[in-house]
């Protein structure tokens, strides 16, 4: 990089009384901002808070009613993605923008100028990704790999494209630790070279360990500024959230009640010739209880989601029982029925329709429950319980008539979750609970879970983030190479031990139902 490149005064990127209103909110308003060649800039906020818009405007997603923005000195008009990876802007987004019915190397070469020949442009994935610690094979269609699998893919189209600016959405929020590490030597590496980073992430800890400054925003203004290894990820929540940061309670365990789900040597040979066969897998959850499941991305949690939601069912129907019913063959409206709530990891397309309203995607999970009479839609019955769920989960939104997609990431969590918990099944399976959620409203929507539990209902939870498990659950077990691990009471392992578990290496040990309660 030469000298002329690197702007005034080494300054990469200069926003100046930037403003962006829609028509139900001010996302951002009169926000200033400047990061220098080097530099890792974190962005706080909570949910809402107009990181994202932010980020969009900068990547040239958006435009800006007002105010104005220079890249290396140099006042500009960023038109269009395009436009802004010609500048050297490169961004990972939060939700994927990734081609489903394309394989990884074709959506790649999508985002890079010129043809690209896509036998040498695989060898360079198949390279990064080995470099970077982020492993995917390149000839996967990516309708079949995993939300994990999806963000190592984001974040190597990005890094192929050589940035000068790289901005990072929630990069790591369904990343394994072991890959979280190779990531920060990474960026570490890259603005040692130069490169500047801005960074948005719920992780404060990450925030404290990986970035130089930061600037917080709330309700879309600039709030205040710090240097996170001068704060703690307590007193960064405070500025954040503007009081301090609630810690879930979890309870003694409560007297556990019936088997609600009981897995009988399930298994199931993946559709996706890169996927992984489930194999034998044993286990039960009680009324009372959580159990949660760690695991590498891609060992097997999609293929026992499809097995556990319905979308895809198994011949033997013995094989899942839920609530004392024989439900393998069971599609996903009669396991509803038979009690089972479901929280999938991939918000869009599964956890809620896109373009259809938030009381529209309340119905279609809710309308077993009170919502329909003789056949009706009752339409005022479903709109108070979308409002339920805003007001009840403090979802940031323009009202229960908006669309799914006009929601920030963690807003539309929180409300698939609250949508879910607010029905009170007799036996939950979540993935991803607080993926990309702030870290207020992550504490809440943990304590719900536990709140749950305390009234009786079973919770699975499927999380690759292992604080989250110890913080939540009763039990923990691992699913690695489509087995599944022993389940120990929390008091009897550490996330040392679950964290070799991880890699398939657990003694022979019973089934994990039958050893559990035994």
């Amino acid at each position: 990089m030469t000298s002329a490149q690197d702007g005034v005064n080494g300054l990469r990127l200069e926003l100046e009384g930037i403003t962006k209103i829609y028509p139900s909110v001010i996302a951002n308003e009169d926000v200033s901002l400047t990061v220098r060649k080097g530099e890792i800039h974190a962005v706080l906020g909570e949910n809402g808070a107009g990181k994202s818009t932010l980020m969009k405007m900068i990547y040239g997603v958006a435009k800006p009613d007002a105010g104005k923005m220079k890249w290396e000195g140099e006042l500009v008009h960023v038109d269009n993605p395009a436009h802004a990876r010609s500048l050297g802007i490169g961004m990972v987004f939060q939700h994927f923008s990734l081609f489903e019915t394309l394989n990884v190397v074709e959506n790649v070469a999508l985002a890079l100028p010129g043809r690209q020949d896509l036998k040498q442009l695989a060898g360079e994935i198949t390279e990064v990704s080995n470099r970077y610690g982020l492993p995917v094979d390149p000839q996967r269609l990516v309708h079949a790999l995993s939300v994990g699998e999806r963000q190592r893919v984001e974040i190597i189209r990005c890094l192929l494209q050589n940035p000068r600016l790289l901005i990072m959405d929630e990069p790591t929020s369904v990343l394994t630790p072991q890959a979280v590490r190779k990531l920060f030597d990474t960026l570490r590496q890259l603005a040692a070279e130069g490169c500047s980073i801005l960074y948005i992430s719920h992780k404060l800890d990450e925030i404290q360990e990986l970035c130089h400054v930061a600037t917080v925003l709330r309700d879309g203004k600039v709030t205040g500024h710090c240097i996170p290894s001068e704060e703690t990820p307590k007193s960064m929540a405070s500025l954040m959230i503007g009081k301090e940061l609630p810690v879930p309670e979890h309870d003694a365990p409560v007297e556990l009640g019936e088997v609600r789900l009981q897995l009988r040597r399930l298994s199931k040979p993946s559709d996706d010739p890169f996927g992984t066969d489930l194999q034998e897998i044993e286990l039960e959850v009680r009324s009372g209880e959580i159990l949660g499941i760690a695991g590498v991305s891609g060992n097997g949690q999609q293929e026992l989601l499809y097995a556990l939601s319905g979308e895809k069912p198994v011949t033997d129907a013995d094989a899942i029982v839920i609530c004392g019913k024989p439900s393998g063959r069971d599609l996903p409206d009669q396991r509803r029925r038979n009690g089972m709530g479901f929280v999938p990891e991939e918000r869009l397309g599964r956890g809620a329709v896109p373009r259809m309203s938030l009381t529209e995607n309340a119905l279609l999970t809710a309308h077993h429950a009170g919502m329909l009479r003789r056949g009706m839609i009752q339409f005022d019955r479903v709109a108070q319980f979308a409002r339920r769920c805003i007001d009840d989960f403090n979802v940031k939104c323009g009202g229960e008539e908006h669309a799914a997609n006009s929601l920030s990431g963690g807003n539309l969590q929180k409300f698939i979750m609250g949508r879910e918990i607010l029905l009170a099944p007799k036996m939950l399976v979540v993935a991803q609970p607080t993926w990309g959620v702030d870290v207020g409203a992550a504490a809440f929507i943990r304590q719900r879970l536990i709140d749950l539990r305390n009234d009786g209902t079973a919770i699975l939870v499927i999380s690759e983030e292992l604080e989250e498990l110890f913080e939540i659950s009763d039990r923990i077990a691992v699913i690695a190479n489509g087995r599944m691990s022993p389940a120990r009471q929390l008091a009897d392992t550490s996330i040392d031990e679950i964290g070799v578990w991880m890699s398939g290496m657990w003694e022979r040990a019973p089934a994990a139902g039958a050893q559990a309660h035994a």
